[in-house]
């Protein structure tokens, strides 16, 4: 019974999100009290989570499928900090939230994005392989190109995003790759409940964020969320016709497509709460991201399952 209860909220981890969101955009109160403190323990928990899953043959096809891992982390590191640039300047965003979206943009891959591609059938080993070496370059990526894109009109301090990211990504990954080493038992039993504990600290921490930031979203909300839809929908389709043009199997660009689209939102959320506090809407795309992508990611794996 319980592992049918997992199972369904992997599977409807999407509509679990936007239900909060909506749940918390409507009545902010009880998760504006949570703390904004527990961002961080809450997304270390997901990585951590992350790590549990990792093994060393997620590695090894860095270095037996190169050509492939390269094409997919330059394109989730050019695409998408360029288009969020793009969009910032197209739309005049004002610089809290063009920050915002910039530090979407930065981030490396989602960890939703590795179920995502397995929904639609793309290649898992390239979407696992993609997300872990993402991951552990985004300590040097992601400050470097916030600060490359957003310096201009807001002061970066990089140094500290990248202390950041390795104490709330790095160490929590390694810490569950070690436990995953020395106690297999243990994580073999509770891997099967991984995906449904992360699907529910995905969206508990998305309601948090819409909490806390509820009024700021339903009085001036409606662009930077159509910027939002507009980032993921073209970071999804720039992906997917990259690995067309290299002629890659319809497995890689699904791969390809959904690991550029779908970002680690909630580092993003985290980096802006801790670092740009003195820019309180820099959370807000973040906060739509995490909602929509997950929906975005549901809608095209069934598209690109079907493609097969």
């Amino acid at each position: 019974m319980m592992k049918k209860i997992c199972d369904f909220i992997s599977r409807w981890m999407g509509a679990l999100v936007l239900v909060l969101a909506i749940l918390a955009l409507l009545v902010p109160a009880p998760f504006a009290s949570v703390g904004t403190w527990v961002i961080n323990p809450m997304l270390g928990l997901i990585m951590f989570g992350m790590g549990l899953t990792l093994n060393p043959k997620d590695f090894r096809i860095v270095f037996t499928r190169p050509k492939d891992v390269l094409i997919g982390c330059l394109a989730q590191f050019t695409i998408m900090p360029l288009l969020a640039w793009c969009l910032t300047k197209a739309f005049a965003l004002p610089p809290d939230l063009a920050l915002g979206v910039i530090l979407v943009g930065c981030c490396p891959g989602g960890t939703a994005s590795n179920v995502i591609t397995y929904l639609a059938k793309g290649d898992l080993a390239l979407s696992v392989g993609m997300t872990a070496t993402s991951t552990v370059l985004a300590p040097l990526l992601t400050p470097s190109l916030t600060w490359l894109m957003a310096d201009t009109f807001v002061d970066v301090d990089a140094v500290g995003m990248l202390l950041s990211i390795v104490y709330v990504v790095i160490v929590p990954i390694i810490g569950g790759f070690l436990i995953q080493h020395f106690l297999p038992h243990f994580t073999k039993r509770a891997v099967a409940y991984l995906p449904a504990f992360s699907s529910l600290m995905i969206a508990s921490l998305v309601a948090i964020i819409v909490g806390h930031n509820a009024s700021k979203l339903l009085t001036g909300g409606t662009i930077v969320v159509l910027v939002v839809i507009l980032h993921n929908l073209c970071g999804l389709g720039t992906g997917y016709c990259l690995g067309y043009l290299l002629r890659l199997t319809h497995a890689k660009r699904s791969a390809i497509s959904v690991e550029v689209g779908m970002q680690n939102s909630g580092l993003a959320t985290s980096l802006a709460t801790i670092h740009f506090s003195t820019y309180p809407m820099a959370a807000i795309p973040g906060a739509i991201f995490s909602v929509w992508h997950n929906i975005s990611g549901a809608l095209v794996a069934k598209v690109y399952s079907m493609n097969e």
